[in-house]
């Protein structure tokens, strides 16, 4: 039976960072010009192939060769994806770098690699309450970019976001707006009064919802996203940061005692080969015991795709079973 392909808009948070501006003195150089306000903008929209959904959000390109930063959640499932850069209506494929869920931050690299315009960056070490920002994304993934307008209302903030597709985090050190960020601005930069990125758009209060305005939205720190963009482009994975492909298990999973039950199964599946069904309650994999499905995440995101793994579960009748399993390369987590 076909199931229609359906929207799905990532949850956003607004970050804001805002640097301050040094008093004008006596032979002083004059500021920088202003940046372009849409150069380094991408729109991005992926396909969740297991899923049959599609999703919407947001991306700033950081490095000319085809960087693009943007948040975890909105690369979350995807098997394809679409960028769009907005200031030349250029459109093309992207791969996954690397990303870190804890963080909620993640990095795509443009296929082919070519010659792009870049946002400009700026500094969030000195924030201030009251400082005006604009945020700038893909709102409600109509393409383009849609501007908010607003200012600082809280720093240090730390929320738990969840989404539609069931995932939940807790973020902190955020900066709180008022500025109307809607779902799609995920990822999208926010910008200070001299148009440099102090922040990238990651969650609103309302957008969960699925409000048209979010009457709060929330950022990390452009500091902190740049520098999970750092430990991303050293190229080794740590216990917070994934780089490279993704191992595949091919399950669902709900969480119950003593383990994580599996609700399906895809056919061909590592699981399937490996003679998982439906049911069966996994305990332990690759050496280590497994008691949640943040448990199974974590150590899914250790494994190599490709390589064989000892994986231990309990079948329906109770009856525990001791294996091997070899995941495939799959979506981001």
């Amino acid at each position: 039976m076909s199931v229609a392909a359906r929207i799905r808009l990532p949850a956003l948070l607004l970050v804001l960072l805002l640097a301050a501006a040094a008093p004008a003195t006596a032979g002083a150089t004059k500021p920088k010009p202003k940046p372009s306000p849409n150069a380094g903008i991408v729109d991005i929209y992926t396909t969740l192939g297991y899923q049959n959904a599609q999703a919407a959000g947001t991306g700033m390109i950081v490095d000319s060769s085809g960087e693009v930063l943007t948040n975890n959640h909105v690369i979350r499932g995807a098997t394809q994806f679409k960028l769009v850069e907005v200031s030349t209506k250029r459109t093309y494929n992207a791969t996954v770098v690397g990303y870190s869920v804890s963080a909620d931050v993640a990095v795509l690299q443009i296929q082919p690699a070519t010659t792009l315009k870049t946002i400009t960056l700026g500094n969030s070490a000195t924030l201030k309450v009251g400082q005006r920002v604009v945020a700038r994304g893909n709102a409600e993934g109509r393409g383009g970019v849609t501007v908010a307008k607003g200012s600082i209302t809280g720093l240090h903030r730390q929320i738990t976001a969840s989404d539609d597709q069931g995932g939940s985090e807790t973020l902190s050190n955020l900066i709180e707006t008022n500025a109307g960020i809607e779902p799609g601005d995920s990822g999208g930069p926010l910008f200070n009064a001299a148009g440099r990125a102090i922040g990238m758009i990651t969650a609103g209060t309302a957008s969960f919802q699925f409000q048209s305005v979010a009457s709060r939205g929330y950022a990390i720190t452009i500091n902190k996203a740049v520098s999970i963009l750092h430990q991303i482009q050293e190229g080794t994975s740590t216990s917070t940061v994934h780089v490279g492909p993704t191992a595949f298990l091919g399950v669902s999973i709900e969480d119950v005692q003593g383990g994580v039950q599996l609700d399906a199964v895809l056919n061909s599946s590592a699981a399937a080969a490996a003679g998982l069904a439906p049911g069966d309650v996994i305990t332990s994999l690759n050496g280590t015991t497994v008691t949640s499905s943040a448990d199974l995440q974590n150590v899914v995101l250790s494994l190599v795709p490709g390589t064989t793994v000892a994986i231990v579960w309990t079948d329906q009748a109770g009856v525990s079973h001791t294996g091997t399993i070899t995941p495939v390369a799959g979506p981001p987590q």
